[in-house]
């Protein structure tokens, strides 16, 4: 269950330019509700009864909203629209918001023409004379069946504005040196609004010894053991997890302060395995499943993107290395008889152990991180600290793969590929999955290397490219990158290649 990102409260705004009739915007409202009604969309619509015509209205009808608990805008041009009083509801708005305008239709092109499609363009206009960010939908002109389905596309993007904007990162740690790729400015978590708390690796140590023996740890384990099924875990192991998996809760709970929303960038390697007892792999997993993302080897920015992705898609993400090329092999024999892929659309995604259980195979595990068990532990020793990460193929689906990003100049990237995981078996370790993106070769070469980000990528389950990018520059995220198609090649790729 998704305990982690915002419930989102719609609240309807119209608008009406003064020498228009307010009938028309009023008619056309309440035909939007109507349509919202009967689309069955689950989340709740608020319609304000004020419509605004200047300034004194914009100030009733914001708190009519407030007042009704809203906290995603939609503002709607039932006419040509008041520029003025339309921007300042976004600027006064305490949240994301949202502009769209009435197609004409009604069959009277005299007393019943509102001019929205050019009203669109001075409330524009205004937004950005203003400075004032907003949601305009790539065609925001369209009848009350068309803005329902605007406002359906609006809510992921919604949601995770709010969230943004309300979350804590909280870090334990430093980032180790040999992945200094996943260090970055926090200069820019600042920019888009997210608070960071950063720790001491002792700290959490401190916390966690401080658990010892909390009354709730029994039913943590039953939990885990239920999740995982018998024999596919280390009974003598499941004690520390429970209790490593209360620390982290509470401390989410005492000091995300002010904000509402949590998500973790832990270091989890060298040190955490030995003074700990175990890899924190299955419990970062957990919490994950829970929209309470717990990035590896401190990724902040990995954090951030997995709990936008988590409120983007309302389900569970995850947090992988772009990790191997394909064998040739495996290719030939199991992926180029049954999808048209090349070669290079293909590599693994892989992690120690953090995918959560739900988006696994059945035959998942926990296990023990084959990597530190060559370097933590005696040679030809039984696994023993190094003990604990979730083992076993991602499940056949739809992914998109993203990353927000800020790079050592402090500027906010970020990309998007939209692909699959392909249910042939990897016949490797760790939290792995075979991935195929469309012109994957070209994106590693030209996007990936060309803007230096980091190997860690963060998965969402399904495609939700479209809401991704919509909320990047919501967040005026600048440079969006994509899998551009071979018709379509990137300023960096050799033309006589």
């Amino acid at each position: 269950m998704m305990t982690n990102i915002p419930v989102v409260k719609l609240g309807l705004i119209a608008v009406s330019r003064d020498c228009f009739p307010m009938a028309l915007a009023i008619r056309r409202r309440e035909a939007i509700k109507e349509a919202y009604q009967k689309a069955g969309i689950s989340t709740q619509l608020y319609v304000s009864d004020v419509t605004v015509e200047n300034e004194t209205d914009m100030l009733k009808a914001l708190d009519d909203v407030k007042a009704n608990g809203v906290n995603a805008l939609v503002v709607f041009l039932g006419n040509f629209g008041p520029e003025t009083p339309e921007t300042l509801l976004a600027q006064k708005f305490d949240g994301p918001v949202m502009f769209a305008a009435a197609a004409e239709g009604d069959g009277d092109l005299i007393d019943g023409r509102g001019d929205a499609f050019c009203g669109m363009l001075n409330c524009s206009y205004n937004l950005g004379m203003r400075h004032i960010k907003a949601h305009i939908p790539s065609y925001p002109v369209g009848t009350a069946q068309d803005i329902v389905k605007m406002i359906a596309d609006y809510i992921p993007v919604a949601r995770a504005v709010i969230g943004v904007k309300n979350l804590k990162i909280i870090t334990f740690g430093p980032r180790p040196q040999d992945f200094f790729a996943c260090n970055a400015p926090i200069k820019g978590l600042y920019e888009l609004g997210v608070e960071i708390e950063e720790n001491s690796e002792l700290d959490l140590l401190v916390s966690y010894k401080d658990h010892a023996g909390d009354k709730r740890i029994p039913d943590v384990v039953k939990d885990m053991e239920e999740e995982m099924g018998q024999g596919r875990f280390y009974p003598d192991l499941m004690e520390r997890m429970a209790q490593f998996e209360l620390t982290l809760l509470d401390w989410a709970e005492d000091h995300k302060g002010a904000r509402k929303y949590v998500a973790f960038a832990d270091k989890c390697w060298p040190a955490f395995p030995k003074q700990f007892g175990f890899e924190p792999c299955y419990v970062n997993s957990r919490l994950t499943g829970r929209g309470i993302p717990v990035a590896c080897e401190v990724d902040i920015y990995g954090a951030l993107s997995e709990y936008i992705g988590a409120c983007v898609s309302g389900d569970a993400v995850t947090l992988l290395d772009i990790n191997n090329s394909t064998p040739a092999s495996m290719y030939e024999k199991d992926i180029k008889t049954t999808t048209s892929y090349q070669l290079t659309d293909t590599f693994m995604g892989f992690h120690c152990g953090n995918t959560p259980s739900c988006k696994m195979k059945s035959d998942r595990a926990i296990k023990y991180q084959l990597i530190q068990h060559r370097t933590l532990e005696p040679q030809g020793s039984d696994p023993d600290f190094t003990r604990g990460t979730l083992e076993g193929d991602l499940a056949p689906s739809d992914i998109t793969f993203y990353r927000l990003q800020c790079d050592s100049e402090g500027k906010l990237r970020s990309y998007i590929a939209q692909g699959q995981i392909l249910p042939e078996a990897t016949g490797s370790f760790g939290g792995i999955g075979l991935f195929a993106i469309p012109e994957m070769g070209r994106f590693y070469r030209h996007v990936l290397i060309e803007k230096h980000f980091p190997h860690h990528g963060a998965v969402a389950f399904g495609h939700y490219g479209k809401a991704l990018f919509d909320v990047f520059r919501y967040l005026g995220v600048e440079d969006t990158s994509y899998n551009q198609p071979k018709s379509l090649p990137y300023p960096t790729e050799n033309p006589f290649e």
